[in-house]
């Protein structure tokens, strides 16, 4: 495509972004102002304006689903993008690892070992640890690994102030490097390691990558920030090398995944870490009418920490936002359910909705709802294939065949189905064949004749395995997943559950296999297999639900990047949303993650707020969201009874509302224990609760003056 034709049609700011060069560029791309129009634009007009190698270009992002749309679109613009390297940060930090695997000190046929293998790994590698403190350590070890500390760093104690947390954290990392392989912390960590201890790799890269480029920088953790700015060569530029030229696109507003180690600072300190850099405003949004950006802009701007920008909607005026005060969570599911139904009927598909909420526990009362009214919907997030236990057992085959130092494969498989191999005996062949192949070396260990001929035929499976990848074999890899789910016995072993439970595991193993039918019969395709798998391992819907007419159901975090025309955003009360354990940096993060959830809508938008909510097997009386407060009163629409706390513009009289709300218990030295039953604001604009006490008397207050007598119990 002529490149005059594709820059014709972006508005100013993102040509400005585009055409730029130079100095290091970040790109402040607002919710909806096609960021990943500019970035494939940029690639291309690199490419064929600017001649610069298409080889030469890394451009990396978070999701594989963004990294193959990014190539998509470049490579419609311009062919020759197709040589550019635009993969995900992982899928990068695997290709550099079987690249330099010596170099990091590991098997050149390595597995990633996901969340669920690093406890068990951990378990191993120290022993006196329960099922529980593993699990804990071993999300330690991910986030410590995200934030660059080694065993031996200094600043370990910031991950976790247990003195033994330095010594279980060595002990893993001993005994993962003895298994050849890594974990997905790894996948950045090293090749940061290998690229700061050798000056000829780091070179190497400078030479090759002249431009780097990162989608959705906001995302980035501090082990990111670390390999970007190394790759980037920016402090040892010099005549000869003057550092690549560094691009990143992101949203202070969008940063949500602190909890996965995302850092904010890294794009709002972009500027200082990068000095020279140019800043280019991405403000028109192409999504939502301007109502709803204006309700989400005065909801934002109450955070410190951003850069700050206004969107400016290119659809221009809308329907004003909703916000409805309900008594219950049930009455808000019928509610949900009901404007669906009415929207439904005149002609609205059910799959133009989506309802919003802060955690997965939320969503069962739609389900329930929903199922009784016949309203079709489907839940996004809540399938994982790859987790699957009869997916999980093939992919741990086909990781010891790779590599026969897995012990955290070998242990998965050599006794399933049951041959007799117990936990004692794998102790024992693991100590006997500590990082060497754990398939030889064991015929001198002491287990009992049953158990030796056991392993014998599975030593001799996994070798028949092997020996059907070769380089020069005509088959699909598809072919070869089809042997192993039979020469393991697990295809028996699952299909007799299948016959007792009505289950579907041999059909989910059939999809493992169609999965695996554009890769060659070689060690070289089942490699790449296993990346493709392991650095993708969740799916967050079926195929046949996507062209389905259905409500989706999904929390505010696995909105990011979606829209939909009408957005529900429930459970906006105090404690739900913001979480009660929230303050400080982490409110502003809750903020953005509202934020988010506004910028979905396209065309509607709906907040809804319950007075009475169960939660952890209680009736619990609920205060709306101070976030609701935030938003200026002429930019929505309310129904129901707003509460006190809601439409008080009194600073002193909200903070006596929250503290002396419906439901909260009080102590009076004349009356006793009781509750607070009713609470309202009287015609002079005082605001009076109503307590009934354990005795059985009821009384009136006007906490602003009675506070004194009137305790708050916890």
């Amino acid at each position: 495509m002529d490149s005059d034709s594709y820059i014709s049609i972006l508005n100013p700011d993102q040509k400005k972004a585009v055409v730029h060069e130079g100095s290091p560029l970040l790109i402040l791309a607002g919710a909806g102002s096609g960021k990943t129009r500019v970035i494939t634009t940029k690639i291309a007009y690199l490419i064929a304006e600017k001649h610069v190698d298409p080889f030469s270009i890394l451009a990396v992002t978070f999701t594989k689903k963004a990294a193959n749309e990014m190539k998509e679109r470049a490579v419609s613009l311009e062919p020759r993008a197709e040589y550019a390297q635009i993969r995900t940060f992982h899928s990068w930090g695997s290709y550099f690892l079987r690249t330099h695997a010596s170099d990091a000190g590991i098997d050149k046929n390595f597995t990633v070992y996901d969340d669920d293998d690093m406890v068990t790994l951990l378990s191993k590698a120290v022993p006196s640890l329960s099922k529980q403190q593993a699990s804990v350590a071993a999300h330690k070890i991910s986030l410590a690994k995200d934030y660059c500390y080694t065993p031996d760093s200094e600043d370990l104690y910031k991950i976790s102030e247990d003195p033994s947390f330095r010594d279980i954290y060595d002990a893993y990392e001993r005994r993962l490097r003895e298994t050849g392989n890594v974990d997905f912390g790894d996948l950045i960590l090293l090749p940061y390691l290998v690229l700061k201890n050798n000056d000829f790799v780091r070179h190497e890269l400078h030479r090759r990558y002249r431009v780097i480029m990162v989608d959705e920088y906001q995302d980035s953790n501090v082990a990111q920030f670390k390999l970007l700015h190394i790759l980037s060569g920016i402090d040892e530029s010099d005549d000869s090398f003057p550092g690549s030229y560094v691009c990143v696109v992101g949203d202070d507003d969008q940063s949500i995944y602190k909890f996965r180690g995302a850092d904010i600072n890294n794009i709002l300190n972009f500027q200082n870490q990068f000095p020279g850099t140019a800043l280019v405003r991405l403000e028109t949004n192409y999504r939502s009418s301007s109502e709803i950006l204006a309700c989400a802009d005065s909801v934002v701007k109450n955070n410190e920490g951003r850069l700050g920008k206004t969107l400016v909607s290119a659809r221009g005026k809308g329907k004003i936002p909703t916000l409805v005060f309900l008594p219950t969570q049930d009455d808000e599911t019928q509610f949900c359910a009901e404007i669906i139904e009415q929207a439904h009927s005149k002609g609205i598909s059910y799959s133009e909705w989506a309802i919003l909420y802060r955690t997965n526990a939320q969503s069962l009362g739609f389900e329930s709802e929903f199922l009784h009214r016949k309203i079709p919907y489907s839940i996004v997030g809540s399938l994982k294939f790859y987790e699957r236990e009869e997916v999980k057992d093939i992919l741990a085959w086909i990781s010891l065949i790779a590599n026969p130092k897995d012990e955290i494969a070998f242990r998965r498989v050599v006794n399933k189905p049951a041959r007799g191999i117990g936990n004692a005996s794998q102790d024992k062949i693991i100590a006997s064949g500590r990082g060497i192949s754990l398939l030889e070396g064991w015929e001198n260990v002491k287990l009992s004749k049953k158990c030796m001929e056991a392993l014998a035929d599975f030593c001799e499976s996994v070798k028949e395995c092997q020996s059907l990848l070769s380089e020069q074999s005509q088959e699909k890899l598809s072919s070869f997943i089809e042997n192993v789910i039979k020469k393991s016995g697990l295809e028996e072993h699952y299909a007799a559950q299948d016959e007792i439970a009505g289950t579907q595991k041999i059909a989910n193993l059939q999809e493992l296999i169609n999965s695996a039918v554009l890769y060659p019969c070689s060690m070289q395709g089942l490699l790449d297999f296993m990346d493709h798998i392991q650095l993708d391992r969740t799916i967050e819907n079926e195929e046949e639900d996507s062209s389905r007419d259905c409500v989706t159901l999904i929390t505010l975090h696995n909105t990011k990047g979606l829209e939909f025309p009408r957005v529900i955003i429930t459970g906006m009360e105090s404690g739900i949303f913001p979480r009660e354990d929230k303050s400080g940096e982490e409110i502003e993060e809750e903020r953005r993650l509202f934020y988010v959830g506004i910028t979905r809508a396209q065309n509607e938008l709906y907040l809804t707020s319950c007075g009475l909510r169960r939660l952890y097997g209680r009736t619990n009386y609920m205060s709306p969201s101070p976030f609701l407060n935030e938003i200026d009163k002429d930019l929505i629409r309310v129904i129901g009874e707003a509460p006190v706390s809601f439409s008080s513009e009194d600073p002193e009289l909200a903070s006596i509302v929250k503290k002396y709300k419906k439901g909260v218990c009080v102590y009076h030295d004349d009356y006793g224990h009781g509750q607070i039953v009713h609470a309202e604001t009287s015609d002079e604009g005082e605001y009076v609760i109503s307590v009934k006490f354990e005795t059985g008397g009821f009384a009136k207050f006007l906490p602003k003056y009675q506070s004194k007598s009137l305790i708050v119990e916890d």
